[in-house]
């Protein structure tokens, strides 16, 4: 966590917001994760179901069948996180290769999610979200959604250490989109180096979400990259460590000039 990491989307979904579809059989999203990986990414997160607002629960038998042969296949080439709330994926996924889970419940949605990353030894990203998907959009609500949010998240880290995972094992994620309004996501965006204070890194994901169309005036998810760029390097500037982006070569090439003008990187003389 020396240097912002890059996390690569391998959305192996026939219904995912930005791309459900292109890479739904293990060929295509192997092809894609491997693409993914040349063009720089740090880690491959493989996704088997959208948790997009409105998305419906998915079978442990479906999701395993459409992640277990991808990150098979893409261990040897990254390293390798599995995108899902269920232990029994979980257990799978690790079994196949994968290092990270990362639970967009945050614990929340399996009870015996804690337990199986703590006998897998895998490492666990806890998001926060308000809700289940098929809801969560519907009316969001918090006091203070900073303060709300990071107090949230250190009650999942308890959790996560009370049932045997080691905090350096432990990645939050603010889950920016998931049960929050767009004021919500600025309010948390402004001030996310307050998550810092949770003591383990802090993942992003607003890659091509809805409000970086409506403030950019993009309505093609694809079309978001630019903003999603925007936003990613202010994160960067708050030292935020891992970015979880479907666009990893313009996040390499822009990350890259942000660390050369920044000083953070001496770069190739001119």
């Amino acid at each position: 966590m020396d240097a912002p990491r890059i996390m690569g989307i391998v959305n192996v979904t026939p219904d995912s917001f930005s791309d459900g579809g292109r890479w739904d059989d293990a060929d295509s999203g192997t092809a894609h994760g491997r693409r993914l990986a040349d063009e720089g990414a740090d880690i491959l997160d493989i996704g088997g179901e959208s948790t997009r607002p409105g998305a419906q629960a998915l079978s442990v038998e479906n999701e395993t069948a459409r992640v277990a042969p991808v990150i098979a296949a893409l261990a040897g080439v990254s390293p390798v996180s599995v995108d899902t709330r269920k232990a029994a994926v979980a257990r799978t996924a690790v079994a196949a290769g994968a290092g990270m889970v990362n639970d967009v419940s945050g614990l929340d949605f399996d009870p015996g999610m804690a337990a199986a990353v703590a006998e897998t030894g895998a490492e666990v990203c806890l998001m926060h979200t308000q809700g289940l998907p098929e809801t969560m959009q519907d009316d969001p609500r918090y006091d203070d959604v900073l303060l709300d949010v990071y107090d949230a998240l250190a009650d999942r880290i308890a959790r996560a250490e009370a049932a045997g995972i080691p905090r350096a094992r432990i990645v939050v994620d603010p889950g920016i989109g998931f049960g929050k309004t767009q004021a919500h996501n600025l309010a948390i965006l402004r001030r996310i180096s307050l998550f810092h204070g949770l003591g383990v890194p802090v993942l992003l994901g607003v890659s091509r979400k809805r409000f970086i169309g409506a403030i950019g005036g993009a309505e093609a998810a694809d079309a978001r990259d630019p903003g999603t760029l925007a936003v990613t390097l202010a994160a960067v500037a708050q030292g935020i460590q891992i970015h979880r982006v479907h666009d990893v070569a313009g996040t390499r090439q822009g990350l890259s000039l942000w660390q050369a003008i920044t000083n953070k990187e001496t770069g190739a003389e001119a």
